[in-house]
């Protein structure tokens, strides 16, 4: 019996078209191996599935018989607050990790209500509460932010800003009181950043990055924006915020590849760094595309797209600084995303009880990334890591771009699903190395699996 394919993405159709179209890549699959619901018999199944619909006590029990697209347990990676408490552990072994500079200063903390915070500055938060006591002495020398995130949440949701332990109180209280957050302190329309109360029980609380990587989207026509757009005068360009998606293709126990084509996530407005004193409007800073379906893909390009553009970040004109994006610029970020990544899958493999892989299992995450720009600096871009996404919306990258998404997807087809469907060894390749776009940052065993 020849090899059978489980695929349902319920609610995600573009990511359901996207796996059937990579599987019918591969030469010996055919449209009627391709099953919507799971088959009874098989000889050989591939579930290529959401999370919830997969059989993952088949997974398990099927070793040698069934590859399943996702790990039965990642919250090391996927859980903010988990994630915090991996790195927080595995930098207490190895202080010397890129993690520690590749990663924002992060707490996580545990409340149900307001009321609860007092104790948490002198328990958990303590550190937090000397900087902000100290900052109470110099305000106008120290602007000094942090950004409040649910642990539990995505999308964007729930995410606030606050330079004091008032501004944090007063962020708890709303959530008391309205059970919902409102719509984001001034969010721009459609920026809508309301959560479920039941949601925010779990935080993490992280410096906020004062020196992004600015650029304006619109010296690169989307597709949607007047072709004329990439000869706008450099005075009437603006700085605009933005963070990296990077895809990251994890397979069996364990190797981990970096798709190469990051995208780039722009703010609905230009940057203007955040200032006390009245409700903040968080479109400038907030650059998740799930809050900005009303703008279409003005906001998406692709990495490789902006070299050339000017950098319009402050202090982009400092001696010694490039006035444009290049491409060694690009391939410095790539090196700092695909070390970055490598460090902390190796991590989670430091918490078994919170990221199991498995052999026969392969996963695609979402990863977000931050760059960083202190021209003063060599590397003058450094690039933070943010969090990591099960199951990405990829939907929302709009379809001028889909076609780098099929490619994500028949690169997974070729690299975690054609050997297993032949019955051949897995194509290896050396650390550091890219073959199908994806560049392999992390080959490890573990034990027991």
């Amino acid at each position: 019996m020849d090899p059978l394919f489980f695929v349902s993405w319920p609610s995600a159709p573009l990511t359901d078209s996207l796996v059937r179209n990579a599987l019918l890549a591969l030469p010996t699959v055919n449209s009627a191996s391709i099953y919507s619901t799971l088959p009874q018999s098989f000889s050989k199944l591939v579930q290529w599935s959401s999370y919830d619909e997969i059989d993952h006590a088949l997974t398990h029990s099927g070793h040698h018989d069934v590859r399943s697209s996702s790990y039965v347990i990642r919250k090391a990676l996927i859980r903010k607050h988990f994630l915090s408490r991996c790195i927080h552990s595995y930098l207490t072994k190895h202080p010397d990790s890129i993690l520690r500079t590749a990663v924002p200063k992060t707490w996580d903390i545990e409340i149900s209500f307001a009321d609860e915070l007092d104790d948490l500055w002198a328990d958990e938060l303590w550190d937090l509460s000397d900087v902000l006591d100290k900052l109470v002495a110099s305000p106008e020398t120290d602007n000094r932010w942090w950004i409040l995130k649910p642990g539990m949440a995505d999308r964007g949701m729930g995410i606030r800003l606050f330079n004091s332990k008032e501004g944090l109180q007063q962020v708890l209280e709303e959530f008391d009181d309205d059970g919902l957050s409102g719509d984001g302190d001034g969010a721009a329309a459609g920026d809508d950043t309301s959560i479920a109360i039941s949601q925010l029980r779990h935080f993490v609380i992280q410096e906020y990055l004062s020196k992004p990587l600015l650029l304006d989207p619109r010296e690169v026509s989307s597709g949607t924006l007047d072709d004329t757009t990439s000869s706008r005068p450099f005075d009437q360009l603006q700085g605009h915020k933005f963070h990296l998606r990077a895809y990251c293709v994890a397979s069996g126990d364990l190797s981990v590849y970096l798709y190469m084509r990051l995208l780039a996530l722009f703010a609905s407005k230009p940057y203007t760094p955040p200032a006390p004193g009245g409700a903040i409007d968080l479109a400038p800073h907030l650059t998740n595309s799930s809050l900005q379906t009303h703008r279409g893909e003005e906001g998406v390009r692709l990495l490789d797209e902006l070299v050339g553009c000017h950098i319009l970040s402050r202090g982009a004109d400092a001696p010694g600084s490039d006035p444009t994006l290049t491409l060694d610029h690009l391939a410095n970020i790539q090196d700092q995303v695909a070390d970055a990544l490598a460090e902390t899958f190796t991590a989670a493999l430091q918490s078994p009880i919170h990221f199991q892989p498995l052999g026969n299992a392969f996963e695609v995450f979402g990863v977000d990334f931050l760059v960083e720009h202190i021209p003063s600096s060599q590397p003058q871009f450094r690039v933070k890591l943010l969090e990591i996404n099960a199951e990405p919306a990829i939907e929302l990258t709009g379809p001028r771009l889909t076609w780098a998404l099929q490619d994500l997807f028949n690169s997974v087809a070729c690299v975690c699903v054609d050997p297993f469907v032949r019955d051949v060894p897995v194509e290896a390749w050396p650390v550091g190395q890219t073959r199908y776009h994806l560049r392999k940052c992390l080959q490890t065993t573990v034990r027991g699996c």
